[in-house]
């Protein structure tokens, strides 16, 4: 994906999670399932992961390569980085510290979507302050999977969302 597309699916990825959990009613928004999260601590993970990567974004090129080095690899498709993640997940591996949501009352629900939109809309503007060879030479730090370059961290963000939406819509069956 180049920039243009990455952008609109960040935001397409974003906009459909918030439309199925606007849908959902108090109740199935505070709901816990087998020791899983609500849909208001789901909406708050996803916050709690996309401000750090803005914050990051704000951030000059030069910092970046200074602080986590140059790609020692060629960058993942899609699908390689979303079949990484998978890996990850099915080895235990889990959200930690800061990326862990608190309880999250129905009422914070449209204050969550607002702000899941705010920075996704900032982040599609930093996007545009780098090139796309930088999307393919910069590295940022992530949790679980390591040092991705800077388009994978844009591909997990987009994954990321639907992952979450799906992972509600598989509670919300049962």
């Amino acid at each position: 994906m180049n920039k243009p597309e990455i952008r609109q699916a960040l935001r397409q990825a974003h906009e459909q999670m918030i439309e199925y959990l606007s849908g959902l009613s108090e109740a199935d928004f505070t709901f816990v399932a087998d020791d899983k999260w609500s849909a208001g601590q789901q909406m708050e993970h996803i916050c709690l992961s996309l401000k750090p990567l803005r914050q990051i974004m704000m951030l000059p090129p030069f910092l970046l390569r200074w602080l986590w080095g140059k790609p020692n690899r060629p960058g993942r498709s899609y699908e390689a980085l979303v079949a990484r993640y998978q890996q990850k997940l099915s080895e235990g591996g889990r959200a930690t510290g800061r990326f862990i949501p608190k309880v999250v009352p129905f009422s914070k629900r449209d204050e969550l979507a607002q702000t899941i939109l705010s920075e996704v809309e900032k982040i599609g503007h930093r996007l545009d302050h780098f090139s796309e060879q930088e999307l393919d030479t910069l590295l940022l730090p992530h949790p679980l999977l390591g040092k991705l370059t800077l388009r994978e961290m844009m591909y997990f963000s987009i994954y990321h969302a639907g992952h979450h939406q799906k992972s509600l819509a598989q509670a919300h069956k049962k």
